[in-house]
């Protein structure tokens, strides 16, 4: 870059001489980024990771693969994935109305949508549990048919697909929004059936948003505590989730037991992540 591209760009931006010292020099903005992200995730991950390294090999093993953990993995993972799916069609359902419909109410369903992000998720559980309980108004109805909604892993699922529900929302509704309607004009007009449509000049586009909406959707579901501790029994063998086994395992002084749990569970959700993330890159790839 010329002194003269340099002085231009900050006559026009007079705030790039804070966040530049000199063309030579790391830009403070960097710096900024990297500390914050530093102090927010990556020293947090790291001494987790480095107490459950105190653990010895043999004994890092026995304890992540207990009974009950093994129990816990299996319950969380099982639900999580069931409420992005779940979540993860009626979403692109309710994005989709959203975008290609007009009607009365529309702003106010629209604002609805985001209501999960700003409830505490502990009145989540608690409202969930007011309405599903078999004292509640819907609990009692289906405690006719001998179906019980709280307590157990059905409970656990609708606390999930609450906190859950807004992601894969938000993320396709933008997409959506700037998809050209020529596009499937053109392909009615050269004969393509609706649903040719739709599965050819839709979806490629949006697929990639909808991918990072279920995982954001599977990872908020993964993680919950708040909710799903008031809407279940929290029994092992059962529905004991790993989240609540942490905290159990915190309140009897089970520190390194706790740990060892967490960072299995933290490489796991890592795993996931990024096998999204490469499928996402690699499908990008073949569009191109």
């Amino acid at each position: 870059m010329t002194n003269f591209s340099k002085n231009q760009i900050e006559k026009a931006h007079p705030f790039s001489r804070f966040l530049n010292t000199s063309l030579g020099t790391l830009p403070w903005m960097w710096i900024l980024v990297l500390s914050y992200l530093g102090f927010l995730l990556v020293l947090p991950i790291s001494v987790l990771i480095k107490y459950s390294s105190q653990a010895l090999v043999g004994d890092f093993w026995k304890l992540a693969t207990t009974a009950k953990a093994l129990s816990a993995y299996k319950v969380t993972l099982s639900l999580a994935l069931l409420a992005a799916t779940i979540n993860g069609c009626f979403g692109f359902l309710v994005a989709w109305v959203l975008v290609r419909y007009n009607f009365p109410g529309k702003k106010i369903i629209d604002s609805i949508v985001d209501f999960p992000f700003a409830l505490p998720t502990s009145v989540a559980g608690l409202t969930l549990m007011t309405i599903y309980n078999p004292n509640g108004w819907i609990g009692r109805w289906a405690a006719k048919f001998g179906i019980s909604l709280m307590y157990n892993k059905t409970g656990i699922a609708l606390a999930m697909l609450f906190v859950s529900f807004p992601f894969v929302v938000r993320t396709v509704q933008p997409v959506l929004q700037a998809l050209d309607p020529e596009l499937e004009e053109a392909a009615w007009s050269l004969g393509a059936s609706p649903f040719k449509t739709f599965w050819k000049v839709i979806v490629p586009p949006i697929f990639p948003s909808f991918l990072t909406g279920i995982t954001l959707a599977f990872s908020r579901a993964l993680g919950e505590y708040g909710a799903v501790v008031v809407v279940s029994s929290n029994m092992p063998y059962n529905d004991l989730l790993v989240s609540v086994l942490i905290f159990q395992n915190l309140e009897q002084y089970e520190y390194l037991t706790a740990t060892v749990i967490g960072t299995v569970f933290l490489f796991l959700s890592g795993i996931v992540l990024l096998s999204v993330n490469w499928f996402q890159s690699r499908y990008r790839q073949l569009r191109l």
